[in-house]
């Protein structure tokens, strides 16, 4: 077998495996200065334990929901196992910011194997500095960081990612006619985007891109949406919010696109496909759909393939 000489990280937020894990992915996202924007650690640290107190339980009933585990862990393994056999040349691993595998030890272990050359690849295709920079920052922070590095950047003007998922909003219905497409983007806090963060305007972008293709391929909806998920806490968030553009369509038949997502996890398969469709009975709606993210599919290795390319 061919000795490979360099690698790809894939990069994302992570994904809780049992309940351990789910307190170790609340105790490390509260305690990330991306997240919570406190100066002093102290406050950040006495901030985060008052939170996953109050909240690990309520967490866990969610995630018994789906199966007591999150998706992504396992979706992301075989998207890497996929890589790992089409690229030649890249042994390609897989790094999380909350739960493992850590950056240490994807770093010490490509050290193992002498990789000189990385390609990082953070799985969120708008950049934001609670996702993509957070993720960056840790994975450079590493002990003993020692390789030559080359980042992808955000690829949510990529022509063909987006071609993606054209392809899968089709397979979604039998015929667009008739429904309401909501693209569904994970929320910020205002203050967030008021200090500088570009997430909003690239989601925005993004969604206008998006509109223009499927124009392109006349596939019609009654009307095209952008709405935000996931708020936690009494700050003011982005709007606006899924919940109150469902309200919106009573009567009516809805598609869900989790644009903001790559792969699957407990944001996809329990917020939107248990907790809003209750909330879009709730509202009257005829009928709800939600649309799986890219996920490990043929057609995103084969992006992927392509975006590495030098």
């Amino acid at each position: 077998m061919k000795q490979k000489n360099k690698a790809l990280v894939l990069m994302n937020m992570g994904g809780a495996r049992n309940k351990d894990e789910l307190k170790l992915f609340l105790n490390n996202m509260f305690n990330d200065k991306n997240i919570i924007t406190f100066k002093s650690t102290f406050l950040r640290y006495c901030l985060a334990k008052i939170i996953v107190l109050s909240r690990l339980n309520k967490a866990w009933e969610n995630y018994v929901k789906i199966g007591g585990s999150s998706p992504l862990h396992s979706i992301t393994i075989k998207l890497v196992n996929k890589l790992n056999n089409k690229l030649e040349n890249y042994e390609v691993k897989q790094v999380m910011r909350y739960t493992p595998p850590f950056a240490q030890e994807a770093c010490d272990s490509l050290q193992e194997l002498n990789i000189k050359e990385l390609v990082l690849l953070p799985l969120y295709p708008q950049y934001s500095t609670t996702t993509t920079k957070s993720s960056l920052e840790d994975f450079m922070n590493v002990k003993n960081f020692n390789f030559k590095t080359r980042i992808i950047e955000p690829f949510y003007k990529n022509d063909l990612f987006n071609t993606i998922i054209i392809n899968d909003i089709k397979k979604s219905v039998l015929s667009t006619k008739g429904y309401n497409l909501i693209f569904s983007a994970h929320g910020l806090p205002q203050k967030i985007v008021d200090a500088g963060d570009p997430y909003q305007e690239q989601v925005r972008e993004h969604v206008a891109i998006l509109i223009e293709k499927l124009k392109k391929e006349d596939l019609e909806f009654t009307s095209v949406n952008l709405a935000y998920q996931s708020k936690v806490g009494p700050m003011k968030w982005i709007t606006p919010s899924l919940d109150d553009k469902l309200k919106e369509f009573k009567n009516e038949r809805v598609l869900i696109y989790p644009i903001s997502f790559i792969i699957d996890n407990s944001e996809t398969i329990f917020e939107l496909d248990i907790e809003y469709r209750e909330i879009a009975k709730s509202h009257g709606i005829s009928d709800y759909k939600v649309c799986p993210c890219v996920n490990d599919s043929d057609a995103f290795v084969s992006f992927i393939e392509e975006l590495i390319k030098e």
